[in-house]
């Protein structure tokens, strides 16, 4: 039984930081691509960042590039997303996605078998 959890979702003013984390219990995640993905209301929800199963690669939306860094640490068995100078258009349900199907990173949530709850990150100006 796999769960996957994220946390660190908050309130946040723009231009201000906030890390998201995701932690998987039934599963090493450095044995899966992982993903993060977000729903704001009344759009589709869309991949944010990835991060491969060696941690080599990464891909980002064009949107967050410069600003969003995805990283993992195996040793804590963590992924984490580091979300810096945040605007208001970041508002979303963040979801953490573990990938077995493919372990390369993609964008693609078709790539994914496991999906935690969602953490919300609302951003005010």
């Amino acid at each position: 039984q796999v769960q996957v959890v994220e946390s660190g979702g908050d309130l946040a003013q723009a231009g201000e930081s906030l890390r998201l984390s995701c932690t998987a219990s039934g599963l090493r995640l450095e044995y899966a691509a992982m993903g993060w993905f977000r729903q704001a209301p009344g759009k589709e929800r869309e991949g944010v960042a990835c991060i491969s199963r060696s941690g080599r690669d990464t891909s980002y939306v064009r949107s967050v590039k410069g600003r969003f860094t995805v990283s993992r640490d195996n040793a804590k068995n963590t992924l984490y997303l580091q979300m810096n100078s945040l605007k208001v258009e970041d508002t979303a349900l963040y979801y953490c996605a573990a990938g077995l199907i493919s372990l390369g990173c993609g964008l693609d949530e078709r790539q994914y078998n496991y999906w935690g709850q969602g953490t919300q990150v609302t951003v005010s100006s």
